[in-house]
């Protein structure tokens, strides 16, 4: 699943992070925190490698 905005690409990416063990899962907050919890790595790393050119800064509800 492609992520719709940047901010959400980047909350992947941190979480995706602290899945691998890179960072600690302590540092996530928000978004990121949530997504660690509830998504698997496969998901986690499909919405973090989504491009980034195009996307707007952060998606509007509608």
């Amino acid at each position: 699943m492609p992520a719709k905005s940047k901010s959400q690409q980047k909350a992947a990416g941190a979480a995706l992070s602290a899945k691998r063990g890179d960072t600690k899962v302590s540092d996530l907050q928000g978004a990121s925190k949530q997504m660690y919890e509830s998504m698997s790595e496969k998901e986690l790393d499909d919405m973090a490698s989504t491009e980034r050119e195009g996307k707007p800064e952060h998606n509007s509800k509608s």
